[in-house]
């Protein structure tokens, strides 16, 4: 059986996600998914694992790790998310927690959307999927660049001239 080429990945960072919460990288508790560092397709706990991370780490930039797609021969599946994933199909991912410790952010320091702070958290499963609620969680190939924190125009000029005049922008 040939072994699978594993594929840097960001599976956290404390960026704002889609749901206006942070994951503090520094809570990471991560000693028992070492135990079983399966990755999920999209939080699918009734599907076998598709693959499992090695070279887990915590950094001040996030939660760091190798994904290794299982093989062809007997997980066509797994193998085939892998596929997707190396041709830039599938470019996200998304951690499974258990929350151990939160922070409910001041006033003041939610101005910019944070209503929830996770502090400390188990890590127990990170699941590639179509749409993160991190944006920011997705290969490294592709996560080298942060997008900008600027919406970026999705809209043809005419609409997106209109949509923004609406906003305020």
């Amino acid at each position: 059986m040939k072994r699978q080429q594993g594929l840097p990945w960001t599976l956290s960072t404390f960026d704002l996600d889609r749901f206006g919460e942070r994951i503090d990288p520094a809570g990471w508790d991560c000693k028992r998914y070492r135990d079983n560092p399966v990755v999920e397709w999209a939080h699918r706990y009734d599907i076998p694992a598709i693959g499992k991370i090695e070279g887990l780490a915590a950094d001040d930039n996030g939660l760091h790790g190798v994904v290794i797609f299982n093989d062809k021969d007997y997980d066509p599946f797994g193998w085939a998310i892998g596929q997707r994933v190396k041709a830039g199909v599938i470019r996200a991912g998304s951690v499974g927690f258990r929350v151990i410790e939160i922070e409910i952010p001041s006033k003041e320091d939610g101005r910019d959307g944070t209503t929830l702070i996770f502090r400390r958290q188990e890590l127990l499963e990170f699941s590639i999927c179509n749409v993160p609620a991190n944006p920011f969680a997705l290969t490294k190939n592709i996560a080298e660049g942060k997008p900008e924190t600027k919406q970026d125009n999705c809209f043809p000029s005419f609409w997106g001239n209109i949509i923004n005049n609406f906003q305020g922008a």
